[in-house]
């Protein structure tokens, strides 16, 4: 039996199309080690990314995801050099072709670039609490076309990044974990101003949800129709969760105003009755 030189098996053809296409051992060979260089490329990266203490969570999320798409699209155009495919070719051949593709998938284009966008410049990250048309959420995930968030009702939605670059957004978390909430109450006009102030200032102080700093304070801001409005301000960390908060100080606010017989009134409504004092006339 004759033996084979190690360049020999390397040469053997194992999808033979002509001129056009050669698949040789050699060739498999390299595309595994491709592969395995790639997959290690980006599995060290993103490792060393992660275990970076000068960087957010959210911002080593996106630079590693940035890096793990730059390591495939070059990877992808090593393989089309190894398998003896001409670059320039396939961007000749495919330009007329792209057009066509790009103009009936103009949205999908436009997510991949909005999905770079975001990931690049960081002004969302994942962590931060959005408000999206009044859709209150957390992002969890961004991926190159679509952001995966979670929603008060612990709900996941997947939301075109179209959508988070083109419309208005409020990030509660851009810069600050920490964001201020407010809660309205209305007391009886012959309540006590400084006292109810007090009361209600004492009722959010006393909530382990609210910070000591900045710390809570009371507004009188209007004489309404039958009582005096107040609004307290306060701030929280747990921005996602605030209207838990928020429910608990109102009980906590109405609660102290019981405590210190200071009322809530009912609406109330006058009514003005006229009497009709004209007389029947007989003829």
């Amino acid at each position: 039996m004759e033996k084979r030189t190690l360049q020999e098996i390397l040469d053997i053809s194992i999808l033979n199309l002509g001129n056009k296409f050669d698949l040789t051992v050699s060739i498999v060979i390299q595309l595994l080690i491709l592969f395995v260089v790639s997959w290690l490329l980006v599995f060290i990266i993103k490792k060393v990314i992660y275990k970076s203490k000068r960087l957010e969570i959210g911002k080593k999320f996106s630079l590693s995801n940035l890096i793990k798409y730059a390591i495939y699209i070059i990877s992808f155009a090593i393989v089309l050099y190894i398998l003896g495919i001409d670059l320039k070719f396939v961007l000749a051949g495919s330009a007329a072709l792209l057009v066509g593709i790009g103009l009936g998938l103009q949205n999908l284009f436009s997510d991949f670039v909005s999905g770079i966008i975001i990931l690049m410049d960081s002004s969302i990250k994942v962590g931060d609490i959005l408000d999206v048309d009044g859709l209150i959420c957390k992002v969890e995930k961004i991926n190159i076309r679509t952001t995966l968030v979670l929603t008060r009702d612990d709900k996941f939605i997947l939301l075109p990044n179209t959508l988070l670059t083109k419309n208005k957004i409020v990030n509660w978390t851009h810069t600050d974990n920490k964001s201020r909430f407010d809660v309205k109450v209305g007391v009886a006009y012959s309540s006590d101003v400084d006292l109810t102030m007090k009361v209600i200032k004492e009722a959010c102080k006393e909530h382990k949800g609210i910070l000591n700093e900045p710390e809570p304070f009371v507004r009188l801001t209007d004489f309404g129709s039958y009582s005096l409005e107040f609004v307290v301000y306060f701030w929280v960390d747990n921005v996602y969760r605030a209207e838990n908060v928020k429910s608990e100080v109102r009980i906590n606010i109405l609660n102290k105003l019981k405590q210190n017989n200071i009322t809530i009134p009912f609406p109330q409504h006058v009514l003005h009755m006229e009497k009709d004092t004209s007389k029947n006339v007989v003829s």
